[in-house]
């Protein structure tokens, strides 16, 4: 009912969260999305924005993927329908009532090819041993990445953790301020065998950043 009831005016269920402030569920147009405040997390226009990135990856070459910022999963989904990937995601967020709102309204759980992990995604990468062929990091808390996220520190933990020819995929910005903060992360990647491409304007909001492994 509330699905048909969307596509006439948009049905709404707000919870509470810690780290995310009130987070939305809303039925509009006859599709569920998650949003905060000002942003959509899933399902809506960063669905959109995750899959122009993952269209410029070869994901026959991807038997590990590791998704830092799960949100409601809308990635996963992603992944799994419009490209056919069947092998290993391990999908992390800090949240844990997103956790459950990815489980209870988007049928987004543990699989035996899906690992969902509720830690912070600074401490994780710093403890990782594993490596993977493709790492999303989508560490958005409403509109604002936060500086951690632009640190070094974060990153040679990523560049420790890429494959031999692995990629990253970084949902980098919404605002032209932070085009310096990136441009040090590019700058840091070149330094240590990655190619990279900027992609500015996805969906008209977004700066995307892909860098592929030359090493």
């Amino acid at each position: 009912m509330k699905r048909w009831l969307s596509y006439i005016y948009p049905i709404t269920k707000k919870i509470p969260s810690a780290y995310n402030g009130m987070l939305e569920i809303t039925w509009y147009n006859g599709k569920k999305h998650l949003n905060t405040k000002n942003a959509n997390y899933s399902y809506g226009s960063l669905q959109k924005i995750l899959k122009t990135g993952l269209q410029r990856i070869d994901l026959n070459q991807c038997g590990q993927v590791l998704i830092l910022g799960m949100g409601g999963g809308s990635v996963i989904e992603t992944l799994q329908q419009d490209f056919n990937y069947q092998n290993c995601i391990t999908a992390l967020d800090i949240d844990p009532v997103i956790i459950d709102i990815a489980k209870d309204e988007f049928n987004i759980s543990n699989t035996p090819n899906l690992t969902i992990i509720c830690a912070d995604a600074l401490k994780f990468m710093h403890q990782n041993q594993q490596l993977f062929d493709l790492i999303i990091v989508d560490l958005f808390v409403d509109t604002n990445i936060p500086d951690s996220f632009f640190g070094v520190p974060f990153w040679k933990n990523i560049v420790k953790a890429v494959s031999k020819k692995g990629s990253i995929l970084f949902n980098a910005s919404l605002y032209k301020t932070e085009d310096k903060k990136l441009a040090k992360i590019i700058a840091f990647l070149h330094k240590h065998g990655f190619q990279t491409e900027k992609i500015e304007k996805v969906n008209n909001t977004n700066t995307l950043l892909i860098a592929k492994a030359t090493r």
